[in-house]
C-alpha cells in the first residue's frame, strides 16, 4: 500500500443540515460515521417531494443549530440535543424545535442514517487549497461537509501532493483506501450544489463559489464513498492507497 497522507480532521452531522461535531476519532459502520444524518427535519408539504429535506440552502441560520449526544459513547441510541442560535437546549425530536424552524416542518430519523448519495464523503487539503486558488480565496473544509480530510501536503507518492496535482482524491476513484482500521471504497466525485455558497460561520452567501466549481471542476469537488470494511479511524490515522 502506498501512504497518501493523514487524517486532519473527522465531522459528523447528528442532524442533517445543522452544525457539525468535530471528533478526535469514530467508529465508522457499513451506514458511516456512528451517529451521522440520522435524524433530518422535512419541510411543510414536501412529505412526497423527492428531495424533502430542510437544509440550509433555504434556512442558512440551521448552521448555527449545534446537536450533540447525550450520551457520546453511544451515538446510535443516544438522545440528540440541540442548542439554538438563541443559547437554548431542545431534545431533537421536541415539537418545539419543528416549530421554531417553520410551519409544517416535522422531523424523522433514519437508523441507516439520511444521506444524499453515500455514507462517507472526504476533501483533501490540497484539494481545498487548488479550489481556493482558484476561487481566488481562502475557503475552510466546513463550507464543504466533509466526513473525513485528508491532510496531502508534503507527499509525494503518487495521486497526493505531486506537483500540479491539486485535486489528488479525484485520482482515488475507483480504488480503496486504508484509514485506520477503517476500508472505505472511493466511489464517485462530489457533485456540489448551492450549500456550498454558504458560509457556515458569517451565513453570506457567495454564489461565486459555485460558479468556480461549476467552470472549472464540472461543478464537482471532494469524493464520495462507501465502506469496504468497517472499523476505527481517529486524527493522525495514516491515509494508505490500497494496490
Amino acid at each position: 500500500m502506498t501512504v497518501v497522507g493523514r487524517v486532519a480532521a473527522l465531522w459528523r452531522y447528528p442532524v442533517k443540515s445543522m452544525a457539525a461535531e468535530e471528533l478526535d476519532g469514530a467508529e465508522v459502520s457499513w451506514h458511516g460515521l456512528a451517529g451521522d444524518r440520522r435524524w433530518a427535519f422535512i419541510r411543510g408539504g414536501q412529505v412526497r417531494s423527492g428531495f424533502p429535506w430542510l437544509t440550509i440552502r433555504e434556512r442558512p441560520e440551521l448552521a448555527h443549530y449545534r446537536p450533540r449526544f447525550a450520551v457520546p459513547e453511544r451515538p446510535n441510541a443516544s438522545p440528540v440535543l440541540v442548542r439554538t442560535p438563541t443559547g437554548g437546549e431542545l431534545d431533537v425530536a421536541e415539537p418545539a424545535l419543528a416549530a421554531e424552524l417553520g410551519a409544517g416542518v416535522r422531523v424523522i430519523k433514519q437508523d441507516r442514517g439520511v444521506f444524499d448519495t453515500m455514507p462517507l464523503s472526504l476533501l483533501t487539503t490540497d484539494g481545498l487549497a487548488g479550489l481556493g486558488r482558484l476561487a481566488g480565496t481562502e475557503l475552510a473544509a466546513g463550507r464543504f461537509r466533509p466526513n473525513i480530510l485528508v491532510d496531502t501536503s508534503g507527499v509525494e507518492a503518487p495521486g497526493a501532493g505531486a506537483p500540479g496535482r491539486d485535486f489528488p482524491e479525484e485520482a482515488w476513484v475507483g480504488r480503496v483506501l486504508r484509514i485506520g482500521r477503517l476500508r472505505m471504497r472511493v466511489d464517485q466525485r462530489d457533485q456540489r450544489c448551492v450549500m456550498v455558497t454558504i458560509d457556515p460561520v458569517t451565513l453570506q452567501r457567495d454564489p461565486a463559489i459555485l460558479r468556480v466549481i461549476a467552470r472549472e471542476r464540472d461543478t464537482r469537488f471532494g469524493v464520495y464513498g462507501s465502506t469496504v470494511e468497517p472499523g476505527q479511524v481517529a486524527v493522525g490515522d495514516p491515509v494508505e492507497l490500497e494496490r
